[in-house]
């Protein structure tokens, strides 16, 4: 049976409900009575199964953005031998 979420009108509480897909949405909040609409959320989704691993998924504190190299820095080039010094001659 599938959970929906409610917010009320009047006193902006939010509260779950099991409901079947057969029965009418909720239009009264029970202890209020205030108007209620069902608000919309994204469900937890994991395929299981061949073909569908655990490294699929992301890991927990993987939302923070990841540094990367900039693009404008110098490349660094093969450092040439110091070159000595040729005496001269006075």
């Amino acid at each position: 049976m599938p959970l929906y979420e409610y917010r009320c009108a009047q006193c902006e509480e939010v509260f779950e409900v099991r409901q079947k897909f057969a029965d009418e949405p909720l239009t009264t909040h029970v202890k209020c009575g205030g108007k209620v609409v069902r608000l919309l959320s994204a469900p937890g989704l994991q395929f299981k199964g061949s073909g569908f691993y655990i490294t699929d998924y992301a890991k927990a504190g993987s939302g923070a953005p990841k540094t990367e190299k900039k693009a404008d820095a110098p490349a660094k080039t093969e450092s040439k031998p110091a070159a000595t010094p040729t005496p001269s001659t006075t």
